[in-house]
């Protein structure tokens, strides 16, 4: 059997998109993959079938991507979803597509960068052992989305950890304030949203104790930092069936 038999069949939706151009390219260049279909805004899906697409990454936006992932589960094709726009009533609807075809792998990922997916470790890691913290996200002002998924991500992961360890909400004396001052409040973390040309991806993660802070930050200066995680998603979704949420499952295997 040939290499490029063996390759995985990938196609990319939101391919004309900086993010899905970068996944293209990566794709390209992976030596266990091949590029069978690159489709933006208005392309058929049914090219996915024709091409024998085996894993779709999307990279597109949140008012088409619910379609993707659905269209993708029921004939059967894995699906790798870096779009934002995931609530908890959205992820109840993959469940239950993923009902009908168990076989199928779907991974949902904020964040694929591996320093981004180790901040948000770290965190919940460190949010038990200390009285206050935050989180303040900052992006380029073409995002869509405020606060961003990593954001939400990290702030959910955060009060799972300091709840379970019977912390309670960071003590805030404000009485009076613009609104908003305080970012957004997230399961009682509060979030803040920075959009500012020439930023791509950054997060700080601030906890504070009588007489210390830690600070924990992440960046990533070019897409091309997004890309290994992407790649591994790839790899791994195949063997993964039913839903997955976040990078970090597959750290963990």
């Amino acid at each position: 059997m040939t290499q490029e038999n063996t390759a995985i069949a990938v196609a990319v939706l939101g391919a004309a998109g900086r993010m899905g151009s970068a996944v293209c390219a990566a794709v390209d260049e992976a030596s266990d993959m091949r590029l069978v279909a690159a489709l933006d805004v208005a392309d058929d899906l049914e090219q996915l079938v024709t091409s024998g697409t085996e894993v779709i990454v999307d990279f597109t936006t949140p008012d088409v991507v619910m379609e993707h992932v659905d269209w993708a589960i029921v004939r059967g094709i894995h699906a790798v979803v870096g779009t934002t726009g995931f609530t908890t009533e959205r992820l109840d609807r993959v469940r239950h597509a993923l009902t009908a075809r168990p076989e199928v792998g779907v991974l949902i990922a904020p964040n694929f960068s591996l320093g981004a997916v180790l901040l948000m470790r770290f965190a919940r890691d460190a949010a038990p052992h200390f009285e206050s913290v935050e989180v303040i996200e900052l992006h380029h002002p073409d995002k869509l989305d405020a606060p961003s998924g990593t954001a939400r991500h990290t702030a959910e992961m955060i009060a799972e950890a300091r709840q379970a360890a019977g912390i309670d909400q960071s003590p805030d004396a404000t009485a009076e304030e613009i609104a908003g001052a305080r970012g957004a409040m997230i399961e009682g973390v509060s979030v803040h949203s920075v959009r500012l040309r020439g930023l791509v991806a950054h997060e700080e993660v601030l906890l504070g104790n009588p007489g210390e802070v830690l600070t924990l930050r992440h960046d990533s200066l070019d897409r091309s930092s997004f890309m290994p995680g992407v790649l591994l998603g790839i790899r791994e979704v195949r063997s993964r069936p039913g839903l997955t949420l976040g990078l970090e499952a597959l750290l963990d295997a």
